[in-house]
């Protein structure tokens, strides 16, 4: 891990590492059916830049995520992508995708020194979107993605997110949502 790297994390610099928690809740639709699913998870950030976008200098973190219920080997959730900051522009970004085939591109502005920071996207939106496969955009169709995470003093970081998922039969929208905290291993 570059030590110069880590220096121009900004907000991110305390997530370099890899991470875990078994505190974690789910609340989402099994079955057309509201579930709660307490689940653990590992969470591995690997600090990667310059990323340069002419002008643009990004620093961030590789990662990639994977969940298991309790009790039970086999995940069942994963994701890939990069938590960047974006310096000159005092923003986070969260670009991410998960094998159901939704891709995520969140951001929300940031100190360089904050401790927390929300990150949101919204289908439609030309910066901060939402990309869904055709079977989910027809069923379960993501409109919004909102994130808080708090990154405490002790070696610890939570997070709940919020995704909003528009649900054509039943003419409604659910909030399936994840929280947990998670430490530094």
């Amino acid at each position: 891990m570059s030590d110069e790297i880590i220096k121009k994390l900004g907000p991110l610099a305390a997530l370099a590492g890899t991470w875990e928690g078994d505190k974690g809740i789910d609340v989402s639709r099994i079955h057309s059916k509201e579930t709660e699913t307490k689940y653990r998870e590992r969470i591995i950030f690997e600090p990667l830049g310059p990323v340069t976008n002419g002008p643009q200098v990004l620093y961030g973190l590789r990662y990639s995520m994977t969940a298991w219920r309790l009790g039970e080997d086999d995940g069942f959730h994963e994701e890939l992508g990069y938590w960047l900051w974006d310096a000159g522009n005092k923003q986070v970004l969260r670009c991410f995708m998960v094998p159901r085939g939704v891709l995520i591109n969140a951001g929300g502005d940031a100190e360089a020194d904050s401790k927390n920071f929300h990150l949101s996207a919204e289908v439609g939106s030309e910066t901060y979107g939402i990309l869904s496969n055709k079977y989910l955009d027809e069923s379960y169709k993501t409109e919004k993605y909102t994130l808080d995470v708090i990154v405490h003093d002790d070696g610890k970081f939570s997070y709940k997110e919020t995704t909003h998922l528009w649900i054509p039969v039943n003419k409604s929208i659910f909030f399936h949502t994840d929280e947990n905290t998670l430490k530094k291993v």
